[in-house]
């Protein structure tokens, strides 16, 4: 969750950031979407990852499966 939070004040920051530049509105239009893009994606992995983790509390998946598909979502993920 800490990442989660990390990754979404920096995308703000990122974003807001170019407000003083000469980029003009399409430009800050598109790191706007940008950061809201890679938010939604952050977010998506994260819920990946607690679902995962539950399957394998209640042990629907055993350790090898885990470990896996842990991978399979750090690798899509920006934040590692």
């Amino acid at each position: 969750m800490p990442r989660l939070m990390i990754s979404i004040l920096l995308l703000s920051f990122i974003s807001l950031s170019g407000c003083s530049s000469n980029m003009g509105s399409a430009g800050l239009g598109a790191v706007g979407g940008a950061a809201a893009g890679a938010a939604g994606y952050e977010y998506n992995a994260h819920r990946q990852m607690q679902q995962l983790e539950e399957e394998y509390r209640t042990g629907r998946i055993n350790r090898e499966e885990y470990e896996a598909r842990k991978k399979q979502i750090e690798q899509g993920s920006i934040l590692k």
